[in-house]
């Protein structure tokens, strides 16, 4: 099959939802398996604290009445996606005696998108610019393809990527990268899916050293002089992600300036959103250089497969509705939906919304007659 034909079919796969996974699609009844996810940094064990093998993918669950147990792929631990569904799992417990959810630790917005594909879990954690990578082909999606991509939901978080370098790295602007080693984020990560891409389109890729290793391992790569500058991101102008905040506790940076030539290329990139905010979250002076971000943002929401139950999936967004202030007491980043309409922020109008959160939608007088509801 040639790119181009493997890319239509998975458009045509988006479109008529996804074939085959409905075994799983919704595991157990709420019982006591509602504890589940409970813990704010998995550590309560089951799903929250998996493995992205998938080999626990509820195949020999089902559901008991009116009541269901969602699995949701999330993120790696500490993540932006996986903390932010952990609070909507502890909402969903304390709101809801319909619905229950439990948080499976990943390898990554990328890695879900395989997950799901592959049948594994049947609601992930994902972004935009992945998305739209994922059903164009692009990227890793060219050489890798997959064939199914769940049906849209809501935005659940937004992130706010820029660079820091060094203390003695020598970089001022991104005009200064060249021959320096820099870190994209970790392989598998939405958000190094989109450094990259705006890298590559702004002709850096193949001027810098690239150096590869987890979150969890740069803060030190950092101290012992390994990188001389680092993409990091926060959610929402709120808080900085769990490994950022150890880059800082554990080293001297400071915010690098941004060209022209850099700004262009997040305004060419479809899955990229140019912004300008003021630093946050960090407890040391990082404005040596310039006193604003320049970030690429990128918006976080929620995949579903049609083949979950539509009253299951209404739930889910009413209980992150009307529990907004429960999901942000557990996690202060999650996106405000008080008001329904800022729920939709992050639609796609070319895929399709899950069914369930079309009909939230169309309750709340907030759906638009160009969007496309999937169907069961």
């Amino acid at each position: 099959m040639s790119d181009q034909d493997s890319s239509n079919q998975t458009r045509r796969n988006v479109l008529k939802g996804t074939a085959g996974i409905g075994t799983i699609a919704i595991t157990g009844c709420l019982g006591d398996s509602g504890s589940d996810g409970s813990s704010g940094d998995g550590s309560s064990g089951g799903s929250s604290n998996g493995s992205d093998s998938g080999s626990d993918d509820g195949s020999s669950g089902g559901s008991s009445g009116d009541t269901y147990e969602l699995k949701m792929g999330g993120s790696s631990q500490g993540s932006t996606a996986f903390n932010s569904m952990q609070a909507l799992a502890r909402a969903l417990n304390q709101h809801s005696d319909k619905l229950s959810m439990t948080v499976q630790q990943t390898q990554g917005n990328v890695a879900n998108m395989y997950q799901y594909n592959q049948g594994n879990l049947p609601a992930i954690a994902t972004d935009n610019n992945t998305i739209n990578a994922a059903v164009a082909g692009d990227g890793r999606f060219n050489e890798q393809p997959v064939d199914n991509i769940g049906h849209q939901s809501f935005r659940f978080n937004g992130l706010d990527i820029f660079w820091v370098a060094r203390e003695g790295s020598g970089i001022e602007t991104t005009d200064d990268f060249a021959g320096k080693t820099v870190y994209p984020i970790q392989p598998g990560f939405g958000t190094r899916l989109l450094t990259e891409e705006v890298m590559r389109e702004a002709g850096m890729w193949e001027e810098v050293e690239i150096i590869n290793v987890n979150t969890s391992d740069i803060p030190g790569a950092i101290q012992e002089g390994r990188v001389d500058a680092a993409a990091v991101y926060g959610s929402n102008g709120v808080e900085l992600t769990g490994w950022a905040k150890q880059i800082d506790a554990r080293n001297d940076v400071y915010l690098v300036e941004v060209s022209d030539n850099f700004k262009q290329a997040i305004k060419n990139v479809a899955g990229a959103r140019l912004a300008e905010i003021e630093p946050y979250g960090w407890n040391q002076e990082v404005t040596k250089v310039t006193d604003s971000i320049v970030s690429w943002n990128l918006d976080l929401q929620c995949l579903i497969s049609p083949d979950v139950p539509t009253e299951a999936a209404r739930e889910l967004a009413r209980v992150s509705h009307e529990h907004t202030d429960t999901i942000r007491e557990a996690d202060q980043t999650y996106a405000n939906h008080s008001s329904v309409e800022d729920m939709t922020t992050a639609i796609i109008p070319e895929l399709p919304v899950h069914q369930g959160i079309a009909e939230f939608y169309k309750e709340n007088d907030v759906w638009e007659d160009s969007w496309t509801a999937g169907k069961e």
